[in-house]
């Protein structure tokens, strides 16, 4: 079907239904694994990805109603920008022109805004996305990487000095001063998205650095946000090392959201390995509407 004859909605305008049923079948092959996001735990994701529906775009099918392809979108309005949260095309609308019109919609609404910047994440291996982006305008910033490592057994476990401690208003506080100083932090690791996990979560914060965590020693642990402000990052690798010697045995994760010059050296250093899979910080500045062909 020719770009030209899709029909461009507000994604709040959508049945959640509808819309979920098109994510899943368009990250059914996913470069990072099939999605499985079950109806129920839809507004969950939405709310952990910061998305406004209102500002999302959905293309139809004009006799059948059916959904093309999407564009979920994030505000972040201390920057001024607006983040693709997440972009996708159902198979059988894959090369129509759908993803091509809602990525030009969505940057000329971005311009009439008044937004600086849009950005996204995506992944290194999933090359036509790369493209796509790049031939609208957007650049690579920084690369996000995945990390993990298995906390060495010892007995017993050694608890964090206590002056980490950090409660969560002060935890939020200082992302929120850290995104707001820190160009290009993902918005995934900042105070919005950590305020929306619906799991318990730590905050420890040891001089420039600051590690958000969740889980426990059986259950394995997510590092959901770590930061260090020092480009030397030798507070960062004093919080990770720490946390390895708080929980003997487990499993740590970092998802692919970690800048390495923000903490990701210091994770390698601590013992961490990088994951295959790996994400770019892209961002279009200015966006305008100028159509690419």
């Amino acid at each position: 079907m020719p770009d030209a004859a899709c029909a461009l909605v507000p994604t709040d305008q959508l049945a959640p239904e509808a819309l979920h049923a098109a994510f899943m079948r368009a990250f059914a092959d996913y470069v990072a694994g099939p999605a499985h996001i079950e109806l129920a735990q839809w507004p969950g994701l939405l709310s952990r990805q910061g998305v406004d529906l209102a500002l999302g775009r959905a293309a139809l099918e004009p006799s059948t109603g059916s959904v093309l392809g999407f564009v979920l979108v994030a505000p972040r309005a201390v920057l001024s920008r607006w983040r693709i949260g997440t972009m996708g095309a159902v198979p059988e609308a894959r090369g129509s022109g759908a993803a091509r019109l809602l990525l030009q919609d969505l940057l000329q609404r971005a311009r009439a805004a008044g937004m600086a910047a849009v950005e996204l994440e995506v992944f290194d291996q999933n090359p036509r996305a790369v493209r796509l982006y790049q031939q609208h305008g957007f650049v690579a910033q920084h690369p996000l990487h995945g990390y993990s490592a298995a906390a060495p057994e010892a007995s017993p476990p050694t608890p964090p000095p206590v002056a980490w401690a950090c409660a969560p208003a002060a935890a939020l506080a200082w992302l929120d001063g850290a995104a707001a100083a820190v160009p290009d932090l993902p918005l995934q690791v900042a105070a919005p998205v950590v305020q929306a996990l619906t799991t318990p979560w730590t905050a420890w914060r040891c001089g420039t650095a600051q590690l958000v965590f969740s889980g426990d020693s059986a259950a394995g642990l997510i590092v959901r946000s770590l930061i260090d402000r020092d480009p030397a990052q030798a507070d960062a690798e004093r919080l990770v090392r720490g946390l390895l010697a708080a929980h003997p045995g487990a499993r740590v994760i970092v998802p692919p959201l970690q800048r390495p010059d923000l903490g990701g050296e210091a994770l390698v250093r601590a013992g961490f390995e990088r994951d295959p899979l790996w994400q770019w910080l892209m961002r279009c500045d200015r966006p305008s509407s100028v159509a690419v062909t």
